[in-house]
C-alpha cells in the first residue's frame, strides 16, 4: 500500500507563495501539483487537472514530503546537452593547435586534453574527442619512413658502388 503523505493547507499556502516568485514554467507546475494536494485533492484528481501521469504526481508529492520545498523548487536537469564552450570558443581553442600543427610541430590529443580541461575547469577527458570530431579534425600522423625509401641492403650496396667508382 502506498504511503499517505500529509500536506496541510498551511503548506499549500506557502507553496502558492513560492509559485508567485518562480519564473520557470516547470517549477510552477510542480509546485502547483503539491499545492493542490495540500488543498485536499487526491493524486488522480490532480493528474486529471494538470494533465500529468498519476505516478509523476505521486513522485512530486513524495519529493516534497521527503526533501521539502527547496528541492521541489530547483530545476536540476539530469539530461540534455552539457556543453562547456560555445562554438566560437571551441574554434578559438582549436585555432592555436592548428597553427602549431601548420608550423610543423606535432600536436597530441594528450596536450589538447590537458588544455581543454584547464580551460573548462573540469576533468572531461572524453570531451576532446567529441570536440575534434565536431570540428572535423582528423588524425594525421607523420610516417615513420618514406614509402619509396630504399631498404638498408640497397643503401649499403649503393655506398659500396659509390666508393668503388671514386677509386
Amino acid at each position: 500500500m502506498p504511503k499517505g503523505y500529509i500536506i496541510t493547507a498551511e503548506n499549500a499556502q506557502e507553496i502558492r507563495g513560492k509559485m508567485d516568485e518562480t519564473k520557470s514554467k516547470n517549477i510552477y507546475r510542480r509546485l502547483e501539483v503539491v499545492a493542490l494536494r495540500g488543498e485536499g485533492k487526491n493524486n488522480k484528481e490532480i493528474a486529471d487537472i494538470m494533465k500529468m501521469n498519476q505516478k509523476y504526481v505521486s513522485q512530486l508529492v513524495s519529493l516534497y514530503a521527503n526533501f521539502g520545498l527547496e528541492r521541489l523548487a530547483t530545476d536540476e536537469r539530469k539530461g540534455g546537452n552539457h556543453r562547456n564552450m560555445t562554438d566560437d570558443e571551441e574554434r578559438e581553442f582549436l585555432e592555436g593547435f592548428r597553427k602549431q600543427a601548420e608550423n610543423g610541430q606535432i600536436v597530441t590529443v594528450k596536450e589538447m586534453t590537458q588544455a581543454y580541461c584547464e580551460k573548462i575547469g573540469k576533468n572531461r577527458k572524453k570531451g576532446i574527442y567529441y570536440l575534434l570530431h565536431k570540428h572535423e579534425w582528423r588524425k594525421i600522423a607523420p610516417r615513420p619512413r618514406h614509402p619509396k625509401k630504399a631498404t638498408d641492403e640497397e643503401i649499403e650496396s649503393s655506398k659500396k658502388l659509390i666508393k668503388n667508382s671514386e677509386n
